[in-house]
């Protein structure tokens, strides 16, 4: 029959005077040499419409005919526009007429209020009917009625096609015809008995492949508003891209798995004549779109794509007297069919315990129903229990003709759904493992979307979300280091760090697709609603996105009550709040519990030592076997910097004051001066190491005078700093006499931890430590003789804002 071609248009590239003449462009650079068959939907919008001009005229609400009006005008509008002003006239009478026609109906609906299946065919055809007669004389070509040609039985809304009549049909009027091009109407047709008819969802696409196979077309490319098939829904998921070529069966698997751009009864003509079809994007007509042939892809990729099916209900049938006994998915799914329920997917027990099924929302009760009838006997002889529904959850399915071929695919995606708290209540594989099913809930699917989609396809990219709580000293500064390292994460390390939360303690703001930092500060202020610890956690839930991390920069009792919360939720903490990991031992293994059971992380290093990898070097050691005996350490920056600083040219009242003024000490020094600070750091290394430890078991040796912090106001602790001014002296002195150094010293000798001002001597690991510098030394099994020795600057917010910038990259990793 020679070179034929078949493009169809969809409701978005017909849906615009631009979008149209974009249409005829691409037509007019159609090879001329080929017969060309122009399929079109209705302009975008109108089939609506037209759905909600019938429901009114049931209801008697005579407000259809507003949208009616609406519908006509839009039409004369595109040929006002578009077409020549000499052939305006004939062709408004033509539509006209059309509408004319639709509003009688539409009367008669509204009278009777009675609208059968064949009726609403009728009705919706208008909207083909109406776009194709314009777009025909747009393109100056023969207008070709699909309802002439593509014949089908009565199954008004979904019609089962004739194709022994059909193609014969097709082929005789473009054989006879001598004309090259041709605009049809897509998604209808007509009954035997000459009644019109619709094909269903996805009908314009399949009118499309019924022309192409009964021409045997060279190729059939279908014009849509994206570049081809995409690996995931682009709404969804940012990162998604075009795949160049996939074969029919990824493409039906695909589509029958939610992808929209294909509709499955669309690949099946083609398939059967192994006829090309192309996906094109109308607005980017040069892009190059996606290819589905016979031919599997070469290029290695093991997935294709990643589908979901939205707003579906799981039902579970179940029993001891279903083991082994013969027929009882034949009985379940007998039943099913009878009731005329579609099931969308399968999973059985290996036990046969249990069948599990997927089913449309609109289907549950007659599925229910119909179970329950076809098992009462076992029901209620207790061999089988009533079925077990679960709604509002949804299918995330895996699509790829080579999946077979790689190891690992369906443990990527276990893994990756399980850290990210993602819960799998059903799985489905076919035996060619070209498609891998999970059921989730409902509101975990953009989420799994996403973590899926960076799993398979951003291999070396991974975004996480932060909210940070406290944007103070040590908080401002860290999101000032994210702020200058983003771009250098993303180029170098395809690591994407995103802040979507930030919160002080009087505001906080939190936008999901992440915060301007340039002026964050003033943003937080201007835009921020009142900070609420439980509206915070609840609203991270409820955004529900991936690896999301909640930073802890404060010091606050009540924020990290929050953290089980956090945990419980699957998103991890990162945080250099002392208050958690120094709280009950209970409490404190009921968060690491927490943190394992959900698959998040709960991370600490700035607890002890700012940003010294104390914590995680105790953490591998103890993980590779080995047995810590002793631990003695430094860990006050601030202490340090006072007893290094304190050297008799000055006073003790002058040194502290000094390292408050610095932000070395907390704003009440006496906080930092009591050695509470260096009790609850020493106690996180001790649980840390793996022994079991209480606040009140680390014993504190008084390091200033008592009297010191028994008065009520920072000056009048101050003053009693001046009082006992000849203590420390005589302490400093007797420490130099000795050529030894004022240290304050945490020790852990294996059973009791305690805090104490020790004057070492020059042969100690602490004697030669500079300025806020941290010491810790750790003695086990394998360092029993020299300690391991970790020594670094302790205090400051650079490095504890560094500290915990790289507990957010191990999260990340």
């Amino acid at each position: 029959m020679g070179n034929i071609k078949v493009l169809k248009f969809g409701g978005t590239s017909v849906g615009s005077v631009e979008s149209l003449k974009s249409v005829v462009n691409i037509v007019n650079k159609t090879n001329k040499d080929s017969k060309v068959i122009v399929v079109v939907s209705a302009l975008g919008g109108i089939t609506n419409q037209l759905v909600k001009c019938s429901d009114l005229a049931l209801q008697g609400d005579e407000t259809y005919k507003v949208i009616l009006q609406e519908v006509e005008n839009r039409h004369f509008e595109v040929i006002r526009q578009l077409i020549d002003i000499n052939e305006q006239s004939s062709l408004i009478a033509s539509v006209k007429v059309l509408l004319n026609q639709l509003e009688d109906i539409l009367i008669g609906v509204s009278l009777v209020q009675e609208l059968s299946a064949k009726t609403s065919d009728f009705i919706l055809s208008f909207g083909e009917l109406l776009s194709s007669i314009i777009i025909s004389k747009l393109l100056n070509c023969n207008w070709l009625d699909s309802r002439e040609v593509v014949l089908t039985d009565a199954n008004y809304g979904n019609a089962n096609v004739d194709f022994e009549i059909s193609n014969q049909k097709i082929k005789q009027y473009v054989q006879q015809s001598a004309q090259n091009l041709f605009v049809a109407p897509g998604f209808i047709s007509k009954t035997k008995e000459g009644f019109p008819s619709t094909l269903g969802r996805g009908g314009s696409d399949y009118t499309a492949a019924i022309f192409a196979a009964a021409l045997d077309a060279s190729i059939l490319e279908i014009w849509t508003d994206v570049n081809g098939i995409m690996t995931a829904n682009p709404k969804q998921v940012e990162a998604a891209f075009s795949v160049p070529k996939v074969s029919y069966k990824e493409a039906m698997e695909l589509s029958h798995f939610g992808a929209k751009v294909i509709y499955p009864p669309t690949v099946l003509p083609v398939f059967k004549k192994n006829i090309p079809v192309v996906i094109k994007n109308t607005f980017e007509p040069d892009a190059q779109g996606t290819l589905i042939s016979n031919d599997a892809d070469d290029s290695g990729m093991g997935v294709k794509g990643i589908s979901s099916i939205d707003k579906i209900s799981l039902i579970s049938l179940s029993g001891s007297g279903m083991i082994g006994i013969p027929g009882i998915s034949s009985r379940l799914f007998g039943a099913l069919s009878i009731a005329q329920v579609n099931i969308i997917l399968i999973t059985q027990a290996s036990s046969e315990y249990s069948i599990t099924f997927a089913v449309s929302p609109n289907d549950v009760d007659k599925a229910v129903e119909s179970v329950n009838t076809e098992f009462e006997y076992e029901i209620l002889n207790g061999k089988v229990n009533p079925v077990q529904v679960e709604l509002n959850k949804s299918i995330v399915a895996l699509v790829g003709e080579k999946m077979s071929g790689q190891v690992n695919v369906a443990g990527k995606m276990f893994s990756a759904l399980g850290v990210n708290g993602i819960n799998v209540r059903a799985i489905a594989q076919g035996s060619s493992e070209r498609n891998i099913s999970v059921v989730i809930d409902e509101k975990d699917v953009k989420k799994a979307l996403n973590v899926l989609h960076e799993r398979h396809f951003e291999k070396d990219h991974k975004r996480v979300n932060l909210f940070v709580v406290g944007v103070g000293n040590v908080g401002a500064t860290l999101v000032d280091q994210i702020k200058d390292q983003q771009k250098s994460l993303e180029e170098n390390v395809k690591v994407e760090i995103r802040i979507v939360g930030l919160c002080n303690s009087r505001k906080m703001l939190i936008q999901e697709n992440g915060i301007n930092l340039q002026d964050w500060k003033n943003t937080v202020e201007q835009e921020g609603a009142t900070f609420d610890k439980d509206q915070l956690i609840d609203t991270i839930k409820e955004l529900n996105l991936r690896n999301s991390v909640l930073v802890d920069c404060t010091a606050n009792y009540d924020v990290a009550k929050i953290y089980k919360s956090a945990l419980s939720a699957n998103i991890s903490v990162v945080t250099a709040n002392k208050i958690a990991a120094s709280s009950n031992f209970a409490e404190y293994k009921e968060l690491k519990k927490i943190a394992l059971k959900n698959g998040a992380q709960f991370l600490f290093e700035t607890n002890v030592g700012a940003g010294l990898p104390v914590i995680k070097t105790i953490n591998d050691l103890v993980h590779s076997g080995d047995k810590i005996k002793r631990i003695e350490a430094t860990v006050s920056g601030s202490l340090n910097f006072i007893y290094n600083n304190y050297n008799g040219t000055n006073t003790f009242h002058d040194v502290v004051k000094e390292a408050q003024k610095l932000g070395y000490t907390e704003p009440d020094p006496r906080i930092d001066l009591s050695g509470v600070d260096v009790k609850r750091k020493i106690l996180i290394l001790v649980r840390e190491a793996g022994y079991q430890m209480e606040m009140d078991d680390v014993k504190v040796k008084d390091i200033l005078p008592k009297s010191c912090f028994e008065v009520e106001s920072v000056d009048e602790f101050f003053g009693e700093l001046v009082k006992y001014e000849s203590t420390f002296a005589t302490q400093l002195k007797q420490a130099k006499d000795e050529t030894r150094k004022l240290r304050v010293v945490a020790v852990f000798d294996g059973v009791q931890a305690s805090v104490e001002l020790q004057a070492v001597d020059a042969q100690h690991p602490f004697y030669s430590l500079q300025g806020t510098d941290n010491v810790v030394a750790i003695y086990t099994d394998r360092y029993s003789k020299q300690p391991m020795v970790i020594q670094g600057a302790g205090a400051g917010a650079a490095v504890t804002a560094a500290g915990v910038f790289a507990d957010i990259i191990r999260v990340v990793n």
